[in-house]
C-alpha cells in the first residue's frame, strides 16, 4: 500500500473513535453491527460494540480484494 494512501487510511481509523458512524459510512447486509468507509480504492470494514465501547477493525483491503471469500 503506498504511504499517502496508508496515512489516509490511518487518520479515517482514528477518526472512528471519535465519530463511529461518519458521514459516507455503510453499514453491511446481513449483519447486526458491521459497517465499511471507502477511502480512495481501499474499503475498511469494522465491527462496532456499542455497549463496551469497541471498534474491531474487520479488513482493510484493495477494493477488488475486499469482497472476495
Amino acid at each position: 500500500m503506498p504511504n499517502d494512501v496508508y496515512e489516509r487510511i490511518a487518520a479515517k481509523i482514528q477518526h472512528l473513535a471519535e465519530e463511529p458512524r461518519p458521514d459516507g459510512v455503510t453499514k453491511m447486509k446481513g449483519t447486526d453491527n458491521e459497517y465499511r468507509i471507502r477511502i480512495g480504492d481501499y474499503r475498511v470494514r469494522y465491527e462496532i460494540d456499542d455497549k463496551e465501547l469497541i471498534i474491531l477493525l474487520l479488513q482493510c483491503k484493495h477494493r477488488k480484494d475486499v469482497y472476495k471469500k
